[in-house]
């Protein structure tokens, strides 16, 4: 039997090079004639970068950039040769500004920036890129993308790289230099490769969605997204050399609220947002490797009701449906039931233990506990 092996991260449980390998250790204890292919996913969060490389190869570029409180941080550009000898940037918006790089305590979404997230650009532009793809995961910040832009010269540092509360104030030509910035970047593709569809404002924006996950209290959403108004007000304004836009513009996109604005800023840039594991699911070639497949596994750490609508599940299932490929998901926890598992074109969703106490047993050894759901998995699906 041939089963091809393509999850996303367990997010703070394993990465997902690290599930691949121990659904597979779990699968071949059980069936071990079975012919098992790994292909670890990301959606443009975290690993990213490392499930790109794995697939296209490419030399990494180290750098040192700005983190969400301003200290240096270190974090990689991925630099990919095409057939045609242009050069395409891989990077992750989380390596500058994610929330890893905080102690709890020390989340500050009103003073957190994506400064860092533009020098990762700026770095990738200098090294000869023609299209880079930024993967804009979870982050600390939520300064609708300033902090980029002012990294990029598009305005002044003083007021867009001090976090999203500092946006509140901004005077009108704080953007003054995005114009300029474009023409720079005339030349380079910008992608904001995302999982989610947010737009900037309104009750389904980014304040009103992800803020209080970054640490905002209710007072701060509100006063962020406030903020948020105001400065993409500012900056859709300066875009059309003072000219006021009609309707909400750019704010409105789908994926501009990503990563707290960091699409926004990248669109308007002349960015084009795309969906994170569509562009993983290209880069790794795996819709070939459905063709070659009996079964399809993946996974993530939480299948639910997020998981209905987009992100690594969602896409590669919508896939194998389309060629009636059988998908099973492992899961640290199933929230859904069967009937929606069934409609997404999942024919089976596993968590990892259902025995009292299993939460801490996954978290002392994610990868052992994966492994030996795998190998029971494997009982009833290997033939």
């Amino acid at each position: 039997m041939r089963v091809l092996i393509a999850p996303d991260a367990f997010v703070g449980h394993l990465d997902a090079q690290q599930a691949a390998d121990a659904i597979a250790a779990g699968w071949a204890e059980w069936a071990p004639n079975d012919s098992l292919t790994t292909c670890p996913l990301s959606s443009g969060g975290a690993g990213f970068v490392d499930v790109v490389m794995a697939a296209r190869g490419g030399d990494l570029l180290p750098v040192t950039v700005s983190g969400p409180l301003g200290e240096p941080v270190p974090a990689t550009v991925l630099m990919v040769t095409e057939a045609d000898g242009a050069r395409t940037a891989y990077l992750e918006a989380g390596q500058a500004c994610g929330p890893q790089l905080l102690h709890g305590d020390a989340r500050d979404p009103w003073r957190a920036t994506s400064v860092g997230v533009g020098e990762l650009v700026d770095a990738a532009v200098q090294e000869g890129a023609s299209r880079v793809v930024v993967g804009v995961g979870d982050v600390a910040s939520h300064d609708g993308g300033a902090g980029l832009l002012a990294a990029l010269g598009a305005g002044s540092p003083e007021h867009l790289a001090l976090g999203g509360g500092a946006l509140a104030e901004m005077p009108d030509d704080a953007v003054d230099g995005l114009a300029a910035a474009r023409e720079r970047l005339r030349g380079v593709q910008l992608v904001a490769a995302t999982s989610s569809d947010l737009p900037l404002l309104g009750f389904h924006g980014a304040s009103a969605t992800d803020a209080a996950r970054r640490g905002a209290s209710p007072e701060q959403a509100q006063a962020l997204e406030a903020a948020l108004g105001r400065f993409a007000h500012v900056a859709q304004t300066s875009l059309v050399a003072g000219r006021t836009l009609a309707g909400s513009g750019l704010a409105a996109g789908a994926g501009a609220g990503a990563g707290g604005g960091i699409g926004f800023a990248l669109m308007l840039l002349g960015g084009v947002r795309v969906d994170g594991v569509g562009e993983a699911v290209a880069a790794t070639g795996l819709t070939e490797r459905l063709g070659a497949a009996d079964l399809l596994v993946t996974g993530e750490s939480l299948f639910g009701w997020q998981s209905m609508r987009s992100g690594v599940v969602a896409c590669v299932a919508a896939h194998a449906l389309g060629i009636g490929l059988p998908v099973v998901v492992l899961a640290v926890e199933v929230e859904v039931g069967r009937r929606e598992t069934l409609n997404l074109g999942v024919s089976a969703a596993y968590a990892l233990s259902d025995r009292p106490g299993w939460l801490a047993e996954v978290r002392a050894d994610p990868a052992g506990a994966l492994t030996r759901r795998a190998r029971r998995v494997a009982r009833t699906w290997s033939r």
